[in-house]
């Protein structure tokens, strides 16, 4: 499955934006969805997942919950990830990404992923 990350931009604290993440070759629904962040000089990290063909149940870092809200369209074939109140941590290059298999917060067992989309967040 390939995916096109897309979305990202330069925004103030406080302001949103909403990330896409459309695949092709392969419907989502046969994938847990994820989307992860890497900000300069960090690693990689998990951000959400949009769990099971449905995306019925979905998962959250600490650091976005409540804040972040990610949901699928099995029928457009595309993952969101709605960020809200951001804040300049939230700085990061976002990637989008689908597993196959058991559920997965751990990025390195994802089997495919997007080229990333930026997000720069100022104060």
């Amino acid at each position: 499955v390939q995916l096109q990350a897309s979305g990202g931009g330069l925004v103030q604290a406080g302001d949103s934006l909403r990330l896409s993440c459309a695949a092709s070759g392969r419907t989502i629904s046969s994938y847990h969805m994820g989307w992860f962040r890497q900000a300069p000089g960090k690693e990689r990290e998990f951000v959400a997942a949009s769990i099971g063909w449905s995306g019925g149940s979905t998962a959250y870092a600490a650091s976005v919950k409540g804040r972040f809200t990610i949901s699928r369209d099995n029928a457009r074939n595309t993952v969101y990830l709605q960020m809200n109140s951001l804040k300049p941590e939230d700085t990061a290059v976002y990637y989008c990404a689908a597993k196959s298999g058991s559920y997965s917060t751990t990025g390195s067992l994802y089997n495919y992923w997007g080229q990333g989309t930026q997000v720069t967040v100022s104060s």
